[in-house]
């Protein structure tokens, strides 16, 4: 990251280079958000899971649970340590539960409106010296900063699905985002075993800029029945060494979440390789999401 585009810090982001995380709050118990915790908690830091949906709290639980469980079964955890990390994590739908946060993370839904309210929301709750993130896949960081009185303390910390597995964050920096928020950061994802990229506040950041338009043409060449979803999926396999097509990493993603990042990068850039294809568009609206529901390009159980 080039030093020209980072602002000079103020004089009250100073504490992020001192203060370390020992507490990371978390707003939203969906896939992500759920994912994010578990891997602080692994990690051995407190997490706090503010979701304001009852349901979307056992949901949560369940899918730390499971995820935990899975990693004993593998050989990777010990009960032990499963069940230390599960304690670890606090759910509630009150969002004072992230108050003692020196980290609070957005993982709510890819939609810019309810980011923005979330951020005004956080910013009068929390302390001043508290650090934003945001998991946006696509959103500028310097819009949401803009909603609060923090601009220095904002950035954004794209984690990859699933967390737990996935090593790569990507943070994101702001045009206001101070270096030792950006410092603060990158020592947070290393200590709960990531490996941290930096990049420019634009949309699609790194990964999602170079992924989006090859996902895209795969969705394009399926659409105009060039080839079946098997052998396109194959042949990338078998062809190129990846550990998996590309309709199916579309699946996995979410074709909702895929659509959102596709209009993002489009509105920016202007350029026909990220407009989502009609055929994303009709099964988004059909609710067939992929793994999540089900349903996708393949068939789940």
């Amino acid at each position: 990251m080039e030093s020209s585009n980072v602002t000079s810090a103020p004089e009250s982001a100073a504490g992020a280079d001192a203060q370390e995380v020992t507490r990371v709050g978390v707003v939203g118990g969906g896939y992500m958000g759920s994912g994010i915790a578990e891997s602080a908690a692994v990690a051995g830091l407190e997490v706090a899971i503010y979701e304001p949906i009852e349901a979307a709290i056992e949901g949560s639980r369940g899918r730390v649970q499971g995820s935990l469980a899975r990693a004993v079964k593998r050989g990777k955890r010990s009960d032990e340590e499963a069940q230390a990390a599960l304690e670890r994590i606090e759910w509630s739908n009150d969002p004072q539960v992230l108050q003692g946060s020196q980290l609070v993370i957005e993982a709510v839904v890819e939609d810019r409106d309810v980011k923005l309210d979330v951020f005004r929301q956080l910013d009068q709750l929390l302390d001043e010296e508290v650090v934003l993130a945001s998991n946006t896949s696509s959103i500028p960081i310097a819009g949401l900063a803009a909603a609060t009185e923090r601009r220095e303390r904002v950035l954004g910390l794209h984690f990859f699905s699933p967390v737990p597995v996935m090593k790569l964050v990507e943070i994101v920096v702001g045009l206001e985002t101070a270096p030792e928020t950006v410092d603060f950061a990158e020592r947070f994802a290393e200590r709960i075993g990531k490996s941290p990229i930096r990049t420019k506040d634009r949309s699609g950041f790194v990964v999602n800029f170079l992924l989006v338009p090859y996902l895209m043409a795969a969705v394009r060449m399926y659409e105009e029945g060039f080839a079946s979803r098997e052998d396109i999926d194959r042949g990338m396999q078998l062809g190129c060494g990846h550990p998996m097509g590309p309709l199916a990493l579309c699946d996995m993603i979410g074709l909702d979440v895929l659509y959102s990042v596709c209009d993002s990068l489009y509105e920016e850039f202007k350029r026909d390789e990220y407009a989502p294809p009609p055929l994303l568009k009709r099964m988004v609206v059909a609710g067939h999401l992929g793994r999540k529901t089900g349903r996708g390009f393949y068939e789940y159980d």
